[in-house]
């Protein structure tokens, strides 16, 4: 059984605003693009595959959130 949890409006919120920072997301862009040429090293590999799970971690976190707030990702 689920169990229920309360939280102030503002924290469901700022779930929901939730993303990689800017420099963090830039990574993850140049290792996938570099992935893309094949000309990853076996540590680039491993560093996209820790930024993979995190975005799509933060990506099920504020898809709840956003799904409390009815909202929809822009």
């Amino acid at each position: 059984m689920p169990a229920v949890i309360q939280a102030p409006l503002e924290m469901i919120e700022a779930v929901a605003d939730l993303r990689l920072p800017a420099k963090a997301d830039r990574r993850l862009q140049g290792l996938m693009d570099r992935n893309n040429e094949g000309a990853l090293t076996a540590a680039e590999r491993e560093d996209l595959e820790a930024f993979v799970e995190l975005s799509e971690t933060i990506s099920l976190i504020r898809a709840q959130a956003l799904r409390l707030l009815g909202r929809k990702p822009l």
